[in-house]
């Protein structure tokens, strides 16, 4: 029997997948065809959504950019004729048109996302599901476990890369009558979505995960604190708990041993200081999400005062792999002191936007060109900002930097949990930082003085100099700024919300400057500094700009040169974009 598979994540879903799922499900009705039709989670390639793929004992072929229209033919051609249609195929048995996409991939993490059905517990367990669980319960001892988790040299993968398995020897050495785990699934950095992927096509890795974590270090009870912006992640995520229950998996007696466990979900309402793990506690035990001071760290005095372990959504999903195929295979990949492998949000201006994993010690440049595909348009690779609000850009000259923790640490940035936003010539590297720095300056809980006042002060100067009316002695102000900031703040938030400003104005330093004396934007992007202007060689009075302005700043008559109104011009960019003549230049 042939089996149907659509990508129905987020972003399979937002390009019309749930559409071509009913379709399919529309048309095998009616012609009566005998074929399995399921979905799936997001199997990486976001940039060529709604992706279908219709397996069978000869061949695997998958289709993208898959709409309704395009069922019917599908389906009359391929499930009935048996001839694929090849146009729309983008990866099979015989080619690939991405094959560098998953050729230079290492999947670990996302080893079941958009391969079986998320909502399938069946599926799972038939692709090894809860067997690492079974082992490290009938023949692994917690320390056993513990050590095997270390020597893997799995780092939490939430952005600040500490030894996960010394975590967990921490908290097992912590005495308590009650212990608690949390899977950190709070993600909100702009342009990040690695959690949301991995629970929405793999929610049962996460659990077992999460189950093992707690065998070791004798935890009986967790949560999942996952922001309600997810609401397909936490129906999943229910879904595989009631699946789990019903099969003794969660419960008590887990494998008909002393092993009792249950996890509950906790639904965050958007902080972005939550994913600090005090405030995320506080979220968990209904007060205000507010870091607090450590020591004691969760450790020893956790969620309700008890010892807590808490990693996030991609550590604990590498840790059954890990169980089943051994540490010396994990620590095998990497380098050094970054074992194992990645998951990234590709996002920005690269041409295959999406999700993909990657070994440690890879360069950005072969994650940007070699899977990313390069640079959208064909532009000029400018920078790569890592880690969110609390990372940093990295500029095209280290484009050969390696994925290591330590290595991208140095640099100014860090790893965080995953976020790649790619950028081109076309950005502007100071009104980058201002978004960064708005963002934080917005989020943050307001309890530090540094944090709360400095970062606003930090942006109003950042303001002034994408307005044209900076100083500069506003430069050295900025960095005096930041080292307080840095300094004095108490939680991961204020710490590094000065870094998006740190790197900017240590790696493109000049375009401040531009900004600052010459009063112009270097990427012509801060509308205070930039002018429209027409060239009246290539202008020929076709009136497509006049009707683009929105403020009617543009005059002249048909087929006569036209000029546009500098005091009336709002800077829109309207006319620039809608002249096919390039009568219209940017300065």
């Amino acid at each position: 029997m042939k089996k149907i598979k659509v990508g129905l994540g987020t972003c399979g879903i937002s390009a019309g997948g749930q559409l071509v799922f009913e379709k399919f499900k529309e048309e095998l009705k009616l012609k009566n065809i005998d074929a399995e039709l399921s979905e799936t989670g997001c199997l990486g390639m976001c940039y060529e959504e709604a992706l279908v793929e219709i397996e069978d004992e000869n061949n695997d072929v998958l289709y993208s950019k898959v709409t309704i229209d395009k069922v019917g033919k599908i389906v009359n051609e391929h499930l009935i004729n048996g001839n694929p249609v090849k146009d729309w195929i983008i990866k099979s048995n015989e080619h690939s048109e991405e094959e560098s996409f998953f050729k230079n991939q290492k999947r670990i993490v996302l080893r079941n996302c958009g391969v079986i059905n998320p909502s399938s517990i069946e599926e799972y367990i038939a692709n090894d599901g809860y067997k690492a669980l079974q082992t490290v319960i009938e023949k692994y001892s917690s320390d056993e476990v513990i050590d095997i988790i270390i020597k893997s040299g799995l780092r939490g993968r939430g952005g600040g890369g500490f030894s996960t398995g010394v975590k967990w020897k921490l908290a097992k050495a912590s005495q308590s009558d009650k212990k608690y785990i949390i899977c950190n699934a709070d993600e909100g950095d702009p342009g990040a979505f690695m959690d949301r992927s991995v629970l929405e096509g793999d929610p049962h890795s996460v659990l077992e995960g999460m189950m093992i974590a707690a065998y070791a270090i004798g935890a009986d009870e967790g949560f999942i604190y996952c922001r309600a912006e997810y609401p397909l992640a936490i129906k999943r995520l229910r879904n595989a708990l009631n699946q789990c229950r019903s099969r003794g998996l969660l419960g008590e007696k887990i494998f008909d041993s002393k092993f009792n466990f249950d996890i509950k979900i906790k639904e965050g309402a958007g902080a972005f200081v939550c994913g600090e793990e005090t405030a995320l506690m506080s979220s968990i035990e209904g007060r205000r999400g507010v870091p607090k001071l450590r020591p004691p760290f969760p450790s020893q005095k956790g969620l309700w005062g008890k010892p807590t372990n808490i990693n996030n959504v991609e550590t604990f999903a590498n840790v059954p792999w890990i169980i089943l195929n051994s540490w010396q295979e994990f620590a095998a990949m990497g380098t050094e002191k970054s074992k194992g492998t990645k998951v990234f949000a590709l996002a920005g201006k690269v041409k295959r936007t999406g999700l993909v994993e990657v070994p440690m010690g890879m360069s950005i440049n072969e994650i940007i060109f070699d899977v990313g595909g390069g640079i959208k348009d064909n532009r000029k690779f400018k920078a790569v900002q890592m880690g969110g609000p609390s990372g940093g850009c990295i500029p095209a000259s280290m484009g050969n930097l390696k994925i290591d923790y330590d290595e991208i640490t140095q640099t100014g940035a860090i790893m965080g949990s995953g976020g790649l936003i790619i950028l081109d010539d076309t950005t502007c590297m100071v009104d980058l930082a201002k978004y960064f720095l708005n963002f934080t300056q917005l989020e943050s809980c307001g309890k530090c003085t540094f944090c709360r006042i400095g970062t606003k002060r930090m942006l109003e100067i950042l303001e002034r100099i994408t307005d044209g009316t900076g100083k500069e002695k506003d430069l050295a102000l900025l960095e005096e700024l930041a080292v307080k900031i840095k300094m004095a703040s108490l939680c991961g938030l204020g710490q590094t919300a000065p870094n998006p400003v740190l790197t900017t104005l240590k790696y493109f330093r000049e375009e401040y400057e531009a900004h600052i004396i010459d009063k112009k934007c270097p990427a012509h992007n801060c509308p205070s500094l930039i002018s429209y202007h027409i060239i009246p060689e290539y202008c020929k009075g076709c009136g497509v700009c006049i009707k683009a302005c929105p403020t009617g700043a543009i005059s002249g008559n048909k087929k006569e040169v036209h000029v546009i109104n500098a005091g009336l011009c709002i800077k829109c960019g309207k006319c620039f974009e809608a002249c096919k003549l390039d009568a219209i230049i940017k300065e």
